[in-house]
């Protein structure tokens, strides 16, 4: 093994938004041996490395689904984004159809002022609905987008326009699965857009060529290392590109059973220091 691709939520983070004494210890050891750890994550470069920062490590890190590439010292290798003719549309559409959204850009993540009233709204019919649905997890959904930051709240998204012209990733969020599926149908067939899940209640838009295992193999390649050498950890369906290009695939046993199906090797929760298991696993 001589790279390994590590997603962060569900993956290296616990249910806290924390990576363990166990995890940190893991990716020590493994950089102790010459193997190169990259994180790849849909999270926002300046995201990911705070929390990596705060574990004491220190990583290549793949953001925003492989939109960016920064190096250990922060050095941005790649960056692809959305055009702004093309946000500027699915921007509307998100506001017209009442979404909370999220633009990944270079320094912040811009999202809708009234984003918590939106997620709430659209709780309370679920609610209405489905007196038995799992609101608990709905809730965690929303307060781990919401973690993130730096946060800029905008009143309309044509402020986001004028303010940058990089779109890394225009994430979607909502509880009513009808209107993501929309959403979703609405741009799957676009040749100049890549669609992914980063988690429940979510999906991204990216550029075509942006998606995680493209930026890994560009760190590959840049690294003179095999596929046969690249062991992928992920536990969403934006990790199946890491998946593909992995000699080692591998997925947490919290990741849905479509995306577990899709690796070689399952190891434990996330809860449960699935990526130190993998790695002592397979680095004697």
């Amino acid at each position: 093994m001589k790279l390994i691709a590590i997603d962060m939520d569900g993956t290296l983070l616990n249910s806290r938004n924390e990576i363990s004494r166990e995890n940190i210890e893991a990716v020590k050891r493994a950089q102790s041996k010459g193997i190169e750890v990259v994180i790849a994550t849909g999270r926002a470069y300046f995201d990911a490395f705070q929390h990596m920062k705060e574990a004491g490590l220190s990583t290549w890190i793949i953001g925003a689904n492989g939109s960016t590439i920064h190096d250990k010292d922060g050095t941005r290798l790649q960056s692809i984004s959305v055009r702004k003719g093309d946000a500027e549309e699915i921007l509307k559409y998100f506001t017209e159809n009442g979404f909370y959204y999220e633009v990944f850009s270079e320094h912040k993540l811009y999202s809708p002022q009234n984003g918590r009233e939106l997620l709430n709204i659209e709780l309370d019919r679920v609610k209405t609905a489905n007196p038995d649905a799992d609101l608990v997890e709905m809730n965690e959904a929303a307060e781990r987008q919401f973690s993130q930051e730096p946060f800029e709240f905008v009143t309309s998204y044509k402020e986001i326009l004028e303010e940058t012209d990089k779109y890394y990733n225009l994430l979607a969020f909502s509880f009513d699965d009808k209107k993501l599926k929309e959403a979703w149908d609405r741009y799957a067939d676009r040749d100049d857009l890549t669609l992914t899940a980063s988690a429940s209640h979510v999906f991204d838009i990216m550029h075509r060529d942006v998606s995680k295992g493209n930026a890994v193999m560009k760190l590959a390649e840049k690294f003179g290392v095999g596929r046969k050498d690249i062991m992928a950890i992920g536990d969403n369906f934006n990790d199946v590109s890491m998946f593909n290009i992995a000699g080692v695939s591998v997925a947490m046993e919290n990741a849905p059973d479509g995306v577990k199906e899709q690796a070689k090797f399952v190891t434990l929760k996330n809860n449960e220091h699935g990526v130190a298991h993998i790695i002592a696993k397979m680095i004697k």
